[in-house]
């Protein structure tokens, strides 16, 4: 056993599991009921008694899993389903970055405005 990061919805929280990344939903915000994975109103079927790494939340939700287990990070991106509503609205997510001097902007901060943002990488 191991302590791993796990990034969920740019939430990053800290577990203890072994490199198949045994986890329980409910540090996801799932419960485990008899319809099986539930959050809200929405159900997800499993067995009741299935033991689930990571990996399979990641599938049974549709979301996407990227794992470094050199460095025992992991980090689920958003489902399908949720990237393509929030493309169907045509609004722009929160985010929050630092400016060449260091000072931090949201994007809601210029609500109402043209913003241009540009973005480099290295690779």
């Amino acid at each position: 056993m191991a302590i791993w990061t796990v990034i969920d919805e740019q939430r990053p929280f800290e577990v203890e599991a072994g490199d198949d990344l045994v986890i329980d939903p409910a540090l996801l915000g799932w419960e485990r009921k008899a319809e099986g994975l539930c959050r809200d109103d929405v159900c997800v079927m499993v067995a009741p008694d299935a033991t689930l790494g990571l990996a399979d939340v990641a599938r049974l939700l549709g979301r996407p899993l990227v794992i470094d287990a050199d460095e025992r990070i992991a980090s689920l991106g958003g489902s399908a389903v949720d990237r393509a509503d929030a493309l169907r609205s045509g609004m722009a997510p929160d985010f929050e970055l630092p400016d060449v001097d260091g000072v931090l902007h949201r994007l809601s901060d210029h609500q109402g405005r043209k913003v241009v943002l540009y973005a480099y990488a290295s690779w």
